[in-house]
């Protein structure tokens, strides 16, 4: 006795609804996979962003096979450069969001204040260097912190040296000094 089996078939708008859904959020993660390697990349770790970039291009080969095969439909093409276009914001989201790595604020209060010492109660290491400006002798603070307590450095900033002016660096290596006792504190 020869039992029958049922044969499961799709319908072609489902299967063409799937396919552009499955297209899309690959892409969405393979880019935003790609951007955060990038970073990983910029901030010295190799290691990781290779582990990264093997799962990036099978997720990538997985989504052009598909649009490459099936050149006659058009919503494969525009669901994967959506999918490039959302997975470039979604990584940059997400970067800033983790905020990995460190950062050096140059600041040059306007006036004599208690600005050090604010950042300082703050957890930040402050180093002051007496630098001469176009009107004379001014104070310089450099301070070494971790990306993520940006805002918090911004916000000490504008509360009490409003006035101040400060540029902000991305660190590429940094060894020692009182950031590392504050992170490990905090």
């Amino acid at each position: 006795m020869v039992k029958a089996t049922k044969v499961m078939t799709t319908d072609p708008t489902t299967e063409a609804i799937v396919w552009t859904l499955v297209i899309f959020f690959a892409r969405l993660v393979d880019v935003s996979m790609g951007t955060m390697r990038q970073i990983l990349i910029i901030r010295g770790r190799r290691g990781v962003a290779s582990i990264s970039a093997f799962f990036e291009i099978m997720i990538w080969i997985l989504a052009i096979s598909r649009v490459i095969t099936e050149l006659d439909k058009i919503y494969y093409m525009i669901a994967f450069a959506l999918g490039f276009a959302s997975g470039n914001y979604l990584g940059s989201y997400i970067e800033e969001k983790i905020a990995l790595g460190y950062m050096f604020a140059y600041i040059v209060p306007k006036r004599s204040g208690d600005l050090a010492h604010k950042l300082r109660e703050a957890g930040f290491g402050v180093t002051v260097i007496h630098g001469i400006g176009l009107k004379g002798p001014e104070p310089i603070y450099n301070v070494l912190f971790r990306r993520r307590d940006t805002p918090r450095l911004l916000d000490i900033i504008k509360k009490y040296e409003r006035s101040a002016f400060y540029t902000l660096m991305d660190v590429r290596a940094e060894r020692g000094g009182y950031v590392r006792a504050a992170a490990k504190r905090k």
